[in-house]
């Protein structure tokens, strides 16, 4: 499992919350705050590579395409990334995107 940081919500707790991440080819963006999705998705892709996972699924939703757009972003400059398109309609159709990781070797 990856550590993942989010900020507390709560007006007095300031310190950072470590959150557990499955590192399983999967990653539903939907919890996070957006302001954390580049350092989230690059360390996600790492952890992927690292561990031999060279398909994921980035769950982002439909909703207006900005997050989408962002994540496409993401992809289309990382290293590791070979290719990626929307998910088949059983894997979430246009609500996510699935790539093909290169190996580290």
């Amino acid at each position: 499992m990856t550590n993942i940081h989010e900020e507390c919500e709560s007006i007095d707790d300031y310190d950072m919350q470590v959150v557990e991440i499955p590192i399983n080819g999967v990653i539903d963006l939907h919890t996070f705050n957006p302001a954390e999705i580049n350092d989230l998705l690059n360390d996600y892709i790492n952890a992927c590579v690292e561990n031999s996972i060279l398909d994921i699924r980035i769950i982002h939703g439909k909703g207006t395409g900005t997050l989408q757009k962002r994540v496409w972003s993401i992809l289309k400059k990382h290293p590791f990334v070979g290719h990626f398109e929307f998910a088949p309609i059983e894997a979430g159709s246009w609500g996510a995107t699935i790539a093909r990781l290169k190996s580290e070797s």
